[in-house]
């Protein structure tokens, strides 16, 4: 599907007023990441790894202004995921207030003028950024601290949880009861093994802190996904260890032997994905 023609299909559907809570998807993968959680008050992005002149582009692609979002929540200090903080901060148009873990604002390079807008927050903690109560929980990761999310508002919940080398216990209690689930399919194994990635680079993403294979990703689908998930997007696909059909096949097939009715999205690079709605 064409950018232009997906564009013009968010931008209705977001100006459709059937829905008060609201997804998308605006970049991901190795080259930048950042999503869109809104209500019809408060408008969260969730992390920038785009420039703020590309996030701007995918906000006007979907019906949105960037200016107007409220807060901006990073999930750790990686440049696919904050490329875009340290000019969206000192921005004098944008209102946002950033969140980030304590430990994980000191790892970014703000420039010479450190964040007006920053406000910190521990690991595991949860906190409410207007009508939306937001709740953060550790991830196993090899950046300084590392997290997730979910995000619940009017009886939705939305789950965020990439760049994690495997699924703890403790990761899969929060994703449970969610809606939609944003969820990792990184890298095929043997695509990897074979790939250009030096070695060293190869042990590091199949770590337990590096990124989630399509076997794992299968293996939660199957075994614990929640049934009330009506939605599952996979995305931070590598371009060079994976390709989306791939995961599109693996995911579909997992889906239909467990019987699940959740519908299925691929995340893209270079293209946002649809608004979902609730």
């Amino acid at each position: 599907m064409s950018f232009c023609f997906q564009a013009i299909r968010c931008i209705l559907e977001f100006q459709g007023g059937r829905a008060t809570v609201k997804f998308c998807v605006l970049a991901s993968g190795s080259s930048g990441n950042a999503a869109l959680v809104a209500t019809e008050k408060t408008r969260i992005l969730v992390d920038a790894g785009l420039s703020m002149k590309e996030l701007g582009k995918r906000m006007e692609a979907i019906g949105e202004n960037l200016h107007d979002v409220d807060a901006i929540v990073a999930t750790h200090e990686h440049s696919d995921h904050v490329s875009g903080l340290p000019v969206l901060a000192r921005n004098r148009h944008m209102r946002a207030v950033i969140y980030m873990t304590r430990l994980t604002a000191p790892a970014i390079d703000w420039g010479e003028i450190p964040p007006q807008r920053l406000e910190s927050f521990q690991a595991g903690a949860g906190f409410a950024i207007g009508d939306i109560e937001v709740q953060s929980f550790s991830i196993p990761h090899d950046a300084i601290d590392p997290v997730g999310f979910t995000f619940a508002a009017q009886g939705v919940r939305i789950g965020i949880a990439t760049d994690l080398g495997y699924i703890p216990e403790s990761v899969k209690y929060h994703l449970r009861r969610v809606d939609l689930l944003l969820l990792e399919a990184n890298h095929d194994l043997d695509m990897l093994k074979v790939g250009p990635y030096p070695w060293s680079v190869k042990q590091r993403v199949m770590s337990r802190v590096g990124h989630l294979s399509n076997m794992v990703m299968s293996d939660y689908l199957m075994q614990d996904l929640d049934g009330c998930t009506a939605n599952v997007i996979l995305g931070h696909i590598s371009e060079q260890n994976n390709h989306p059909e791939i995961v599109r096949v693996i995911a579909a097939q997992t889906l239909e032997a467990r019987c699940s009715a959740a519908r299925l999205t691929i995340a893209e690079q270079r293209t946002p994905s649809e608004v979902f709605q609730y």
